[in-house]
């Protein structure tokens, strides 16, 4: 078997994950209708009427994307609502062309990414709370499900992947995984397959057929492939909710955003990190604004995120990976250099990388700044004053 879209994946690194559909109108959090007692389900179904998206909301929310460094966008197709953002062929009418907007958005969606070179991905819900049948007779919303699922994987072309959701809503029934994931390598054989365990079971492989664990905000840790090559994805919302919300004033700080994508990237894993757009489909001014210094960090650092992997050298106040090509010092907390009336002055830090062989080539990516080794030692450089980056990374090869 051919697992070489693995590594692909694995080396796509950093993704955004885009919670968009009806509860965006709401903007009080995807999980609104169920967990608002307020909530009225008949109002809700009527929804569709005011759902007015922007006709460029897919290519300027790719752009800023791109400007943000992520390689892929998994995109709600299908929230736990219900509600489909791309046509579902008679499925049923509760879907984006029988919206105010009249329009298939997943199409707009791919088309963008397409055109930008980001690999889309499609979220799809497992669990739904407008499908009767969801309750009422499993195995023909299994039916219902599968048939959607096959319009994703015939009607867009190429895409990256299936982000599934929902299943620990009832967790011992009969899924019939196997059907579904077979039908998805039929249609779409490099695809890659992930089905979320939520919060309490994270890196669990819950089927053989998946090619990535899940660690819904949390740290990740080991990925079993024991069995077969297998990636891990840490997926984290910028603040409280996936979903647009009004009221949500919880945004992690960019350092804390950056600090994430470290971690996960030194545990060769990818980061999944989530906005929430506006009912109209444009994104919050903060959420462009945290992208946008994101991707400023990840272009100053020479982009060394995308294929950087763990390695077994250890280094006392930095944390070491590897490519192909050089090793990387990764080192958090670097302060700026300031008049002690501006800022307290920290001590100095050594770094020392644990090798029996001798460090050499080693400068800071930012800057490009040839750094002196001594005993394969250096003092960190702290940033100069005007800037303050949180982390320097330094390259460095092994002779």
């Amino acid at each position: 078997m051919d697992y070489s879209y693995i590594k692909r994946f694995q080396d796509l690194g950093f993704g955004l994950f885009i919670h968009f559909g009806l509860y965006s109108i709401i903007g009080k959090g995807e999980w609104h209708w169920f967990s608002d007692p307020k909530a009225k389900k008949e109002e809700y179904w009527q929804l569709p009427k005011k759902f007015v998206v922007h006709p460029e909301w897919a290519k300027k929310l790719v752009a800023v994307a791109k400007k943000s460094g992520v390689k892929y966008i998994c995109l709600t197709t299908r929230h736990h609502e219900g509600f489909s953002l791309y046509d579902t062929c008679g499925l049923n009418e509760f879907d984006a062309p029988h919206s105010a907007s009249h329009r298939d958005l997943i199409k707009e969606f791919v088309d963008a990414c397409n055109e930008a070179g980001i690999v889309p991905f499609f979220y799809h819900t497992l669990l739904d709370w407008y499908q009767k049948s969801y309750n009422d007779n499993f195995d023909e919303y299994l039916d219902y499900l599968y048939k959607s699922v096959e319009i994703l994987c015939t009607k867009y072309g190429k895409i990256g992947g299936f982000w599934f959701d929902g299943f620990w809503n009832k967790p011992n029934a009969d899924w019939k995984f196997d059907r579904l994931y077979q039908m998805i390598k039929k249609y779409q054989p490099d695809a890659m397959i992930v089905n979320n365990t939520g919060l309490d079971d994270q890196g669990r492989v819950s089927h053989p057929l998946i090619d990535s664990v899940t660690f819904e905000r949390g740290k990740p840790s080991f990925v079993d492939n024991s069995d077969r090559p297998r990636a891990g994805e840490m997926c984290e919302s910028m603040n409280d909710h996936w979903g647009y919300t009004k009221k949500d004033y919880t945004y992690k700080p960019v350092t804390r955003l950056i600090d994430t994508l470290l971690t996960c990237r030194e545990c060769n894993c990818n980061f999944l990190l989530n906005i929430g757009p506006r009912a109209n489909g444009t994104l919050p001014p903060v959420e462009k604004q945290f992208l946008l210094a994101i991707g400023d960090w990840i272009k100053i650092n020479k982009n060394f995120i995308y294929h950087i992997r763990p390695t077994d050298i250890t280094a006392t106040n930095a944390t070491i990976v590897k490519d192909e090509n050089h090793y990387y010092a990764i080192i958090r907390d670097v302060p700026m250099q300031a008049n002690e009336s501006v800022a307290r002055i920290l001590a100095e830090r050594i770094v020392t990388i644990n090798t029996d062989k001798k460090v050499k080539n080693a400068k800071y990516l930012d800057n490009s700044h040839r750094i002196k080794m001594d005993n394969n030692q250096f003092k960190v450089e702290s940033f100069g004053y005007g800037v303050s980056m949180y982390a320097r990374v330094v390259q460095f090869d092994l002779e």
